[in-house]
C-alpha cells in the first residue's frame, strides 16, 4: 500500500450507499444533504450518482426535438427571385392581377419558406454576395420585412445580428 495514501491527518475517505426513504428522489435529496451538513464530523462530500434531478426536463426536450424532426424534412436549397428592376417592393407585384405572375409565385415560395424558417427558428446556412464581398454564414432568421424587402439574421459563430436586403441573399441551405 502506499504510505503517502496511509497518512490523511485524522481525515479518511468513504465510498458509501446510502438508501433514504422518501416520497421523491428530490426530497430523499433534500434529507442526505440535511444529514451532512449538520455533522461537524463530515467536511466535505460529493454525490456522485442518484440524483435524478431534470430528468423530465430532458425528457420533455428530447421529444420536442424529434417531433421537430420528424415535422420538417431535411432543408432543400433554393434561391430567391432577381432583383427588381424598378427596385420597388415585391408586394406591389403580387397585387397586380396577372402581372408577371410566374416571377411573383416564386417570390411568394421562396417567402412562404423564409416564413417556416422563423417560425421553426431553424438553422439555415445563407449565402449572401454584398458588392465585392460573398459570404456564407450558418444563421437563424429574425426578421422578414416583405414591404422594404429586408432580412435580418442572427449569425451564430460571431453572434451577431446582420440586416440584408433581399436582392443580396444568393441562397438559403
Amino acid at each position: 500500500m502506499d504510505k503517502k495514501l496511509q497518512n490523511t491527518d485524522g481525515n479518511y475517505l468513504f465510498n458509501v450507499d446510502i438508501l433514504i426513504n422518501a416520497r421523491t428522489n428530490p426530497l430523499a435529496l433534500q434529507y442526505l444533504l440535511e444529514m451532512l451538513n449538520n455533522s461537524d464530523k463530515v467536511t466535505d462530500f460529493k454525490i456522485v450518482s442518484g440524483l435524478e434531478l431534470g430528468r423530465s426536463i430532458d425528457t420533455l426536450l428530447r421529444s420536442a426535438k424529434a417531433a421537430l424532426n420528424q415535422e420538417s424534412p431535411q432543408p432543400v436549397p433554393f434561391k430567391l427571385p432577381p432583383k427588381p428592376v424598378n427596385e420597388k417592393p415585391l408586394i406591389e407585384k403580387r397585387d397586380k392581377p396577372n402581372a408577371a405572375k410566374s416571377a411573383s409565385e416564386g417570390s411568394v415560395d421562396a417567402f412562404a419558406k423564409i416564413r417556416h424558417y422563423i417560425k421553426s427558428n431553424q438553422l439555415v446556412r445563407l449565402r449572401t454576395n454584398r458588392p465585392g464581398n460573398q459570404v456564407s454564414m450558418p444563421c437563424r432568421i429574425l426578421n422578414f420585412d416583405e414591404a422594404s424587402s429586408t432580412i435580418s439574421v442572427y449569425h451564430v459563430d460571431e453572434k451577431q445580428v446582420y440586416t440584408f436586403k433581399i436582392y443580396e441573399i444568393d441562397e438559403f441551405m
